[in-house]
């Protein structure tokens, strides 16, 4: 019997984010507890909440946190294709939380974990033919060889007719020079059904603060649908001519950890097999809506899966603000 077909495939990073057990700076934090991470990872779990077929191709580390990885994305129902390595041990990173919920990041491994060893290798064994979408990111594709490995899996999937979604996902930490980021995207955008950046990334990634400027430059360089989340101000999309602006839902934020693969999950859900650039407007307009609506529920829980719904979440109602163009 031959593996049945995904409807999404993530490509990149499963890291462990540790969670403090109070608000403010590390240094005051005691207690922290181990969550599953890593933005690709989370996109996948999203997916598989949300009632499709999830997949995930990445490399952790041979060892104790890269089998809890394996388990806990096996027990969300997420079809893993872990590679477990000796050369290097899973990534970490420890999350410190302010008052609004916003976060700050630290990992002690950098850019020497694990999942920073994803190569060729991965592209070969990842099931990238029987997926009907591509997700991925760019925070294990620090090195050479990773950057490789992405354009490689993009080129694959575009090859074999799959949808390219992309989230930068950009941690600027991990660059020793933002130019091989802006390069890399530069190489990646062309190919992009869907690319979601927040309003920071989109700066680095195109120059432009402004996010109507923004989306239009991704859309100038190939993006079919380029989406713009804003936090609690909710998202701007922009796809051709066409405009979309959406507001969140008000929530009581907790962490805003994991609220951008949210976003993605619930996009992707709702978005068709067929181009993108032939959804009607309507239909369009209530994918992103439900993003929004999955963005904001995941940023009610501590840490970036335990806010991600399940299938039969009804997103509330008057959260969209229309389209314009």
């Amino acid at each position: 019997m031959s593996p049945s077909r995904l409807d999404v495939l993530c490509f990149g990073e499963a890291l462990v984010d540790f969670l403090p057990d109070r608000r403010g700076r590390l240094r005051d934090c005691e207690r922290f507890e181990a969550h599953s991470g890593g933005a690709p990872a989370n996109v996948a779990v999203g997916i598989a909440r949300l009632g499709l077929r999830a997949g995930f191709c990445g490399v952790v580390g041979d060892d104790e946190f890269g089998r809890l990885l394996e388990r806990k994305l096996r027990a969300e129902g997420v079809e893993t294709s872990l590679r477990f390595s000796g050369a290097a041990r899973t990534g970490v990173w420890f999350v410190a939380l302010d008052r609004r919920g916003d976060r700050t990041f630290f990992s002690p491994s950098g850019t020497h974990g694990a999942d920073k060893l994803i190569s060729e290798v991965d592209v070969r064994r990842a099931p990238i033919a029987r997926s009907r979408w591509l997700h991925c990111g760019t925070s294990s594709h620090v090195l050479p060889s990773g950057q490789r490995a992405l354009l490689s899996a993009v080129r694959r999937a575009r090859r074999l007719g799959v949808r390219i979604s992309f989230d930068p996902n950009v941690r600027v930490h991990l660059w020793r020079d933002l130019r091989d980021l802006r390069e890399l995207c530069k190489r990646v955008f062309p190919s992009c059904d869907v690319a979601k950046l927040s309003r920071e990334e989109a700066e680095t990634c195109t120059g432009e603060s402004d996010p109507h400027k923004a989306a239009a430059s991704l859309v100038s360089r190939g993006v079919k649908l380029a989406c713009i989340t804003l936090g609690p101000e909710g998202a701007y999309a922009r796809q051709g001519n066409r405009e979309f602006r959406l507001s969140a839902p008000r929530v009581r934020v907790v962490d805003t950890t994991g609220a951008g693969d949210g976003f993605v999950a619930g996009l992707l859900s709702r978005l068709p097999e067929n181009d993108p650039g032939s959804i009607p407007d309507t239909a369009l307009q209530a994918a992103l809506a439900f993003a929004c609506a999955v963005g904001s529920r995941v940023c009610t829980r501590l840490g970036a899966v335990a806010g991600l719904p399940g299938g039969t979440f009804a997103p509330p109602r008057r959260q969209s603000s229309g389209r314009n163009g």
